[in-house]
C-alpha cells in the first residue's frame, strides 16, 4: 500500500494514531513502545505483500547503515581523518549507487532498491557529516533507527535533520503546544487533501492526457507542448505538495515539527529563492552538505583565483549532481545543467543590480516581471524533466 495514495490509507492512520494523540493531548507525553509498533505495521502494509522484496532490502539496508554509522562514530571519538571520513560517507552512498545505475546498465530494477532509499541515503550521509564537524557526539543507535524508519516522512520526504528529530523524540510537546501541532497538522492534511487528490488529480489525470495528445499529434514546437509545460508543472507541484503535507501533518500529529517541503515557490521572484521555496528540505541539505563543503575546499585550496568563477563551478557540479541523482538520462543531466546555468546568470544580474541600483527602477510592477520570468523559466525546467521531450523526440524519429 502506497502511503497517503488512497482513502483506506487514511482510515487506518487515523485510527492508528488515536492513541497517540490522546496521550500527547491528555498526558503530554508520547507512548514510545506504540509507536514503535504502528511504525513497523506501516513499514509492512508499505513494505510486505507483493512487495516484500523491497521489504527485506529496507532491513537489510537498516542493518547496514546502522552498523557503518555506529562504527564510524566509535572511531570519531578518537580520530578525525580525512580518509576514513571519505570511506564512510561513500560506503553509505553505495546502496543507492546501485540502485541508480542497475537500470541504466541492464534495464531492470536494483534487488537494493526500496521506495524512499534516497530519502533514507540523505538522513545516513547527513549524520556522519556532523559526527565529523563534531556536530552530533552523543549517538544512540536507536534513535538513529527510529529516525531513519520515521514512517511519515520515509518514503518521498520531507528530509528531517537528526538532531531537530531527536528533540523532538526526546522532549514531546506539552498538551498546550500540542493542541496547536494538532491543529496545524489536521489544516495540512486537509489542504494536502485539496492539492493531491482534487488540483493535482484534475492537472494530472483530465488535462495532462489532453496536452499529451495534442503534443504528440503536432509533433515538435507546438501550442500542445507548451500546454503540456504548464500542465505538467501544476501536476507536479499541486502532487508532490500535497504528499509533503500529508506527511508534514501526520508527523505533527505524533508531536514532531517536520520542517515544510514548499513555499510558494511559483511567486519566486528569482531562481535561487524558487530553490529555497521549492523541495526545501532537500535543497538545503544540497546546500549544507555538498554545496558549502565543495565551496569551502576550492576556496581553501585556492583552486580558483575567483571566488565568482569557484561559485559557478560548485553550482554546476551541485545540479549534476542532483541531476545524476533523479536518474541516468539526459533530459535528468541536462535539467540540472540548465538550473546551474539560471544561478550562474542570476547571481551575475544581482551583481550588476548592486552596483547600478540607483539606474534600475525597482517597484511592483519590476517584481511583477520577476516572479513572471521565474515562473516560466521554472516551467520550462519542468518540461525538461518531466522526459516528455524525449518521448516526442523519439516518436518523431520513429514516424519518419
Amino acid at each position: 500500500m502506497v502511503p497517503y495514495a488512497s482513502p483506506i490509507y487514511f482510515i487506518i492512520l487515523m485510527v492508528a494514531l488515536l492513541p497517540l494523540i490522546l496521550s500527547l493531548l491528555l498526558r503530554g507525553k508520547r507512548i514510545s513502545w506504540y509507536q514503535s509498533l504502528i511504525t513497523v505495521f506501516f513499514l509492512y502494509i508499505s513494505f510486505g505483500g507483493k512487495d516484500y522484496r523491497q521489504g527485506i532490502a529496507l532491513i537489510g539496508y537498516v542493518i547496514f547503515q546502522s552498523i557503518l554509522v555506529w562504527g564510524y562514530h566509535q572511531y570519531r571519538k578518537n580520530k578525525n581523518q580525512a580518509n576514513i571520513f571519505y570511506l564512510a560517507a561513500f560506503l553509505s552512498i553505495v546502496p543507492l549507487i546501485f540502485v541508480k545505475v542497475t537500470p541504466f546498465m541492464d534495464g531492470q530494477n536494483s534487488i537494493f532498491g526500496f521506495l524512499g532509499i534516497s530519502y533514507l541515503t540523505f538522513k545516513s550521509v547527513q549524520i556522519i557529516m556532523e559526527m565529523r564537524d563534531g556536530m552530533i557526539k552523543e549517538y544512540s543507535p536507536l534513535n538513529y533507527i527510529k529516525f531513519l524508519l520515521f514512517f511519515p516522512t520515509i518514503s518521498s520526504g520531507p528530509i528531517d535533520r537528526y538532531r531537530r528529530f531527536e528533540k523532538d523524540l526526546n522532549e514531546p510537546p506539552a498538551p498546550e503546544k500540542y493542541i496547536d501541532l494538532l491543529g496545524s497538522g489536521i489544516h495540512n492534511i486537509f489542504v494536502g487533501f485539496l492539492y493531491k487528490f482534487i488540483i493535482g488529480y484534475y492537472f494530472g489525470q483530465v488535462l495532462l492526457p489532453i496536452a499529451d495528445r495534442m503534443a504528440m499529434q503536432h509533433g515538435g514546437i507546438s501550442w500542445g507542448l507548451v500546454a503540456y509545460m504548464y500542465v505538467y508543472s501544476m501536476y507536479l507541484f499541486f502532487d508532490f505538495a500535497g504528499y509533503s503535507l500529508f506527511a508534514v501533518g501526520t508527523s505533527k500529529l505524533m508531536g514532531y515539527e517536520t520542517p515544510p517541503n514548499f513555499n510558494k515557490p511559483f511567486l519566486s521572484w528569482n531562481i535561487k529563492e524558487f530553490w529555497n521555496r521549492w523541495h526545501m528540505t532537500l535543497s538545503f541539505w544540497f546546500r549544507d552538505y555538498i554545496y558549502m563543503r565543495l565551496m569551502f575546499t576550492l576556496i581553501k585550496k585556492k583552486t580558483f583565483k575567483s571566488r565568482i568563477v569557484a561559485s559557478n563551478v560548485g553550482y554546476f557540479a551541485l545540479f549534476l549532481i542532483m541531476g545524476v541523482w533523479h536518474g541516468l538520462t539526459w533530459y535528468y543531466i541536462v535539467y540540472g545543467i540548465y538550473h546551474a546555468t539560471l544561478i550562474c546568470l542570476t547571481d551575475a544580474w544581482l551583481r550588476f543590480k548592486k552596483k547600478h541600483k540607483k539606474q534600475l527602477p525597482s517597484n511592483k510592477f519590476t517584481h511583477a516581471l520577476a516572479v513572471f520570468l521565474t515562473f516560466n523559466a521554472v516551467c520550462l525546467s519542468f518540461l525538461i524533466f518531466s522526459g516528455f521531450l524525449d518521448k516526442l523526440f523519439f516518436h518523431n524519429f520513429l514516424m519518419r
